[in-house]
């Protein structure tokens, strides 16, 4: 297999999805644990997801993680390695379990965390044991991007394996896209949140964040302003579902609209939507940004691998390859024509 072109660093674990949509959702989201009669577990985690886009799409990437020494962690290791995922990076610990989450589903395809089952703790799982000094230090000086979520952050451990993870990139002038997943229950403390998550952004290159996200983050929802704050920043990237993208890039902000799909489950769309914007970025060696106009392709391209991610549930499971994704942008060149 060729070096990784991108990396990949975080979770991976199974998404328990309810194989029933609610009507309506309890609040807490927890609280329907005992009535979901039956759940599907697909694997997913947002960091692995993306390796997964990325290789579907055509460009070689690596995943680093810590799974457990159980069949959950066998399973998700054989996932990676069949969609054909560098799997050098992945650690494995004897002890701590790989990671489930229980996610509830709407009837509109949205997707409502529910816990980790079994009333574990959210630092009660492998992922939270990446190690620092068992990182692929060779694979970072062969790779151009790496690619981070912020639940990794959460943890002690697996936080000083991030902070590792980017000094490398700086040595060897990796392009880092950081998405922010804010999910307040995989933190033991959520008020040092904010905090570690902002000093990750002073070290990125390109921000992908939701729309709540960037309201907690920044109290704004205009990506120019939040490149503002970030002299370090080319490009901010604010996902909003079926409203579609607002974007900064490199002095240039627009917005692009979602396209138009049956949603089934929104489970990783916003990770597809990373996976094929970095896509993007490795197939033109960054010229796809050379323009407003280049931009607002490679965008309708992330919105578009985004979209179809959704008409399917699970994440990995859902993704679409290169000629699927051709295929549909030409239909929709198709209609507007």
């Amino acid at each position: 297999m060729p070096y990784p072109q991108v990396l990949c660093l975080g979770e991976v674990l199974f998404d328990y999805l309810a194989d029933v949509p609610l009507e309506t959702l309890p609040n807490p989201p927890d609280a329907a644990l005992p009535v979901v009669k039956s759940w599907t577990a697909y694997a997913g985690g947002a960091p692995a997801n993306v390796a997964c886009g990325l290789v579907k799409l055509g460009t070689a990437a690596g995943f680093i993680g810590c799974v457990g020494m159980d069949v959950g962690g066998e399973v998700l290791v054989q996932i990676l390695a069949t969609a054909g995922v560098d799997l050098t990076g992945v650690q494995r610990h004897p002890e701590l379990p790989t990671r489930q989450v229980y996610v509830l589903r709407s009837t509109t395809g949205e997707r409502y965390f529910a816990g980790f089952g079994d009333h574990q703790a959210a630092d009660a799982f492998a992922d939270t044991a990446l190690q620092a000094d068992a990182l692929p230090v060779a694979l970072f000086a062969q790779a151009q991007y790496l690619v981070l979520g912020t639940l990794m952050l959460a943890y002690p451990t697996s936080r000083q394996a991030v902070q590792r993870a980017l000094a490398l990139a700086q040595t060897h002038q990796l392009t880092v896209v950081l998405d922010v997943n804010w999910r307040p229950q995989f933190w033991p403390d959520p008020s040092m949140a904010m905090s570690h998550i902002r000093a990750a952004i002073a070290q990125a290159t390109f921000l992908k964040l939701a729309d709540d996200e960037a309201e907690w983050l920044f109290q704004t929802r205009d990506p120019g302003a939040i490149a503002a704050q970030f002299p370090n920043l080319h490009g901010v990237l604010l996902t909003q579902g079926d409203q579609g993208c607002r974007y900064w890039i490199r002095g240039h902000q627009d917005h692009y609209p979602a396209f138009p799909v049956a949603v089934v489950d929104t489970t990783g769309a916003g990770d597809s939507f990373v996976a094929a914007f970095v896509h993007q970025l490795c197939q033109s060696q960054g010229q796809c940004l050379a323009t407003a106009e280049r931009i607002q392709a490679t965008i309708a391209y992330a919105n578009s691998v985004g979209a179809l991610s959704t008409t399917q549930p699970g994440a990995i499971a859902a993704q679409p390859t290169a000629t699927a994704v051709r295929s549909f942008l030409q239909h929709q060149a198709q209609l507007l024509s």
